[in-house]
């Protein structure tokens, strides 16, 4: 159903209020419409395929496994250490 122009009147005039009372509103509901015909843009593109994680993503996990990693080794050689200090120790006694 069209609207009257009497109706799209006012409500230009209704906006024309909005935007003049509270420009931050006007500024976050813009982004928001930005941000939802950009997924609705990428969703329509996919066609049900998986997007690819992007190559920073990749180097940041792999870097935190790296890291993981060897704390993990560290850990074991201090105890390790720490365990054969133990029993020398007890062994000289």
């Amino acid at each position: 159903m069209a609207w009257s122009q009497d109706e799209e009147r006012m409500l230009a005039q209704i906006e024309q209020h909005l935007v003049d009372d509270d420009p931050r509103l006007v500024a976050r509901l813009e982004s928001f419409n930005e941000r939802v015909r950009r997924s609705e843009a990428r969703s329509k593109g996919e066609g049900g395929a998986r997007r690819r994680p992007r190559r920073s993503t990749v180097i940041i996990l792999i870097s935190w496994l790296l890291i993981a990693t060897l704390i993990a080794t560290l850990l074991i050689m201090v105890l390790r250490h720490e365990a054969a200090a133990a029993m020398a120790l007890a062994a000289a006694f």
